[in-house]
């Protein structure tokens, strides 16, 4: 069997964008105050600090490290005596927000040793030459070479979950070979009329054997986890302001269908939705 793409039809759709904010010597305390609908990327690249992460856990790194907080997370960065620490920090802009489905997947903060993550330097060798040449561009490429980072951290996660407290969920379904194929095709396709045979056949295994690693694996049903990706997918179509019937339509349903899903998971019509999703709060 081939190996699939686990990221890719995900973050086509629901993608994300890094900046910069930060890149040198931390000497003194800091604190990382949540930004709504910001993650935060920081890359310690030298030097000893303690990390608290705003409930009390307190950590100390003594280690080029990543620290990754995929939603909006107070933290705070307390570097050790004597020469600070060397950090390059970057916000992370998730399409929307705490609902895109990877930051729902993770939890408040992935902290990962450079060492472990394969392939890693030399992004970070080309990030800090781009940081320290200043030439024209660079912060579009500094922004993309965070991104890159992001990427080889998720590769990471999705290799051992377990490691991270990840233990069912998208990132459990995503970590097996023949699960991330069918999932792969829900995330590609989800408009396509998708049952337990053809989704057991992505996996190439048997409809018993599928359902219940799926369901071991991911906490639910295939059919379950294909309307909540549905819906996900609906409300990104229609906070684009995307007509109810074309965004019906784009994941399989009638109109009437999807408006009676959309309602029993979110509480309100399909429109209702879009209406109170696109109104300036007052």
């Amino acid at each position: 069997m081939e190996p699939t793409d686990r990221l890719d039809a995900l973050l086509r759709r629901f993608g994300v964008q890094a900046q910069q904010f930060f890149d040198g010597n931390l000497c003194d305390r800091r604190r990382f105050e949540p930004l709504p609908g910001r993650g935060f990327l920081h890359i310690l690249r030298a030097g000893s600090m303690a990390v608290d992460d705003g409930a009390g856990t307190g950590r100390w790194l003594s280690e080029p490290t990543l620290l990754f907080y995929p939603r909006a997370h107070d933290h705070t960065f307390t570097p050790g005596a004597g020469r600070g620490v060397d950090l390059a920090c970057a916000t992370l802009a998730f399409e929307g927000g705490a609902s895109h489905p990877l930051v729902a997947a993770l939890p408040d903060v992935v902290s990962v040793p450079i060492r472990e993550v394969a392939g890693l330097e030399a992004t970070l060798d080309l990030l800090a030459s781009e940081i320290d040449a200043g030439a024209c561009g660079h912060r579009h490429i500094v922004d993309r070479l965070f991104e890159i980072v992001l990427l080889k951290l998720l590769r990471h996660v999705l290799d051992r979950p377990g490691e991270h407290g990840i233990n069912t969920g998208m990132i459990g379904g995503l970590a097996d070979p023949q699960i991330a194929r069918a999932l792969g095709a829900i995330h590609a396709e989800p408009g396509e009329a998708w049952t337990l045979e053809t989704l057991a056949r992505e996996a190439a295994m048997s409809r018993s054997a599928f359902a219940a690693r799926f369901r071991e694996l991911v906490g639910a049903t295939p059919h379950g986890y294909l309307t909540e990706w549905r819906i996900t997918v609906g409300k990104q179509l229609l906070a684009r302001q995307l007509p109810v019937s074309e965004v019906a339509a784009t994941l399989g349903y009638t109109g009437s269908s999807f408006a009676r899903v959309f309602a029993q998971r979110e509480g309100c019509s399909p429109r209702d939705w879009a209406t109170a999703s696109t109104t300036p709060e007052g």
